[in-house]
């Protein structure tokens, strides 16, 4: 594992500021504001097959029972609250331009107020049209019933991407990842894709941070930096180093 504090070092010695940090955001920063994850073993998936609740065929199969699942998850997530991994990255934009690239469905990072957010995989307070996609609708309360209907008359369906389903935010994802001076990964395992491919499309030598406790397998890049704590410590630290580097 390399210092961190090697890679600081790096960003002084830049010839000009750095004006794009791109973040890729995963589950592990909003474990720590209570949101169960996937891969917990006291996750909130725990007790469902995926194909029964994040799949096309099994939401025909049984739709009552994938909106049921995720009023479930919607009833959880309105009790969270940013904690200070989002707001560390708030704090970012008093001096870069920062997007951020989240495979979470939450809302936290809107709660915590940074300003360019791209949802991968869907948000959990949308709902969208069965009949037409591009109809997308702002949910005013955290249930989602048979019988609710977009102005075709088409059943809603959760805002989500689900397994088997194309990622329609990837292109303007890797787009941001190209554009990126500085690529901070943070609670991702980097297993699920096409979402850890784009650190493949960062460019060569840019500084790039990853910060989880469980330090996924990434390897192969110079100026990689793994910083094995929560979001809400490694990136308090990363964004203060950031700040106290070269001025815009």
């Amino acid at each position: 594992m390399k210092n961190p504090s090697k890679a600081f070092y790096l960003i002084e010695q830049l010839a000009t500021p750095m004006k794009n940090i791109v973040i890729l955001s995963g589950a592990g920063i909003s474990a720590e504001s209570g949101i169960k994850t996937f891969r917990d073993s006291g996750g909130l998936w725990e007790g469902y097959e995926v194909t029964e609740v994040a799949t096309p065929e099994g939401f025909r199969r049984n739709p009552e029972l994938v909106l049921e699942f995720y009023n479930m998850r919607r009833k959880q997530a309105l009790d969270a609250q940013p904690n200070a991994g989002h707001l560390a990255l708030v704090e970012l934009e008093k001096q870069y331009h920062v997007s951020i690239v989240t495979q979470n469905v939450d809302n936290l990072h809107e709660m915590a107020g940074s300003s360019h957010i791209l949802h991968l995989h869907g948000e959990l307070f949308k709902s969208r049209s069965t009949r037409r996609p591009s109809l997308v609708y702002e949910m005013s309360g955290w249930e989602l019933k048979m019988g609710d209907t977009c102005e075709l008359g088409s059943q809603l369906r959760p805002h989500i991407v689900w397994f088997g389903e194309a990622v329609p935010a990837m292109d303007e994802a890797i787009e941001l990842v190209r554009k990126a001076d500085v690529l901070i990964i943070v609670g991702t395992s980097m297993q699920v894709y096409p979402a850890a491919g784009l650190i493949d499309y960062a460019p060569a030598g840019i500084p790039v941070y990853v910060v989880d406790p469980n330090l996924p397998a990434v390897s192969g890049r110079p100026n990689l930096y793994l910083i094995a704590e929560p979001a809400s410590t490694g990136l308090a630290k990363v964004t203060k180093e950031l700040l106290n580097s070269s001025k815009l």
